[in-house]
């Protein structure tokens, strides 16, 4: 199954990169979360659980964990994936047993400084991962064999239910205080990782139908330098073709836009959408 997969330039530079977010990620993990000790999400929640009630080192906790999983991987699921989960599990167990003596390093008493930095990190340290279609094991092995079996399977349902049922522990074991503390860490992670890979510069995509479109075309044309299309609609109430104009542009160039637009026809209709990956000229390449 895995003998023709080839390893390129390409993917050793996604193996760096995978091995990178790992390390950044147990740094968020061993300096911050340890040192107050808070949980974190998934797969690495669970490890840090066996830590404090075990003396069981996360590292080596994660790596028994998906043991079992990799086989489950390697028969029901493509060997790409695989692949890339090996090299990100076995980057964050090393990565984690690397910086084990990390959190000595801090001398903080103060929780909501841990919890906040240690999701900043996690969250960067993940979304390098997740960007390079990379994985770390765990839940997403089980979340993709799920929705290969059931299609109608939604994969965040589960990371949820984890996240959950992580959040409830916590609260049990090491007092509600930490619990929140958790779900604050988690909450900032997940924001972290959305931005990473969707990019803290976001693009907007508007949608224009006005009749004085001409006026609009030339001005983001010559003043904006950028790019439109015309759609023909049909408004189904009066049934009249009308051109929608299609522009995307980035969010800050959107504010003066949509002010020019109505400055140009103050009853233009106007839809603005959330893009989170624009690709082509003007906006840059992946």
């Amino acid at each position: 199954m895995l003998s023709n997969f080839k390893i390129t330039k390409y993917v050793l530079l996604d193996f760096l990169i995978i091995f990178i977010g790992c390390f950044i990620a147990s740094i968020g993990v061993n300096l911050f979360l340890v040192n107050a000790k808070l949980l974190s999400s998934g797969v690495t929640g669970i490890a840090l659980m066996i830590q404090y009630s075990l003396n069981v080192p996360s590292g080596i906790s994660i790596f028994l964990i998906n043991i079992p999983l990799f086989f489950l991987s390697y028969k029901y699921l493509k060997r790409r994936f695989t692949i890339y989960s090996v090299v990100g599990m076995v980057s964050l167990s090393l990565s984690l047993i690397l910086t084990e003596k990390f959190p000595h390093i801090s001398s903080l008493d103060d929780s909501l400084i841990y919890c906040i930095y240690g999701g900043v990190l996690c969250g960067l340290g993940y979304g390098l991962v997740f960007s390079r279609n990379g994985s770390t094991g765990g839940i997403d092995i089980i979340s993709m064999i799920l929705k290969q079996k059931f299609s109608n399977f939604e994969i965040g349902k589960l990371g949820f239910a984890i996240n959950c049922f992580i959040i409830f522990i916590s609260a049990f074991l090491f007092g509600l205080p930490k619990a929140l503390y958790t779900l604050i860490s988690i909450f900032i992670q997940a924001i972290i990782l959305d931005k990473v890979l969707n990019g803290f510069n976001s693009k907007k995509l508007l949608l224009i139908i006005s009749e004085k479109d001409d006026d609009i075309v030339k001005y983001v044309i010559k003043e904006m330098t950028r790019g439109v299309t015309s759609l023909v609609a049909e408004g189904e109430y009066t049934h009249q073709y009308r051109k929608m104009l299609y522009i995307a542009v980035t969010a800050s160039q959107m504010v003066s836009l949509r002010s020019k637009i109505l400055q140009i026809d103050p009853k233009a209709f106007i839809t603005i959408i959330d893009v989170s990956e624009i690709n082509g000229k003007g906006f840059n390449k992946i």
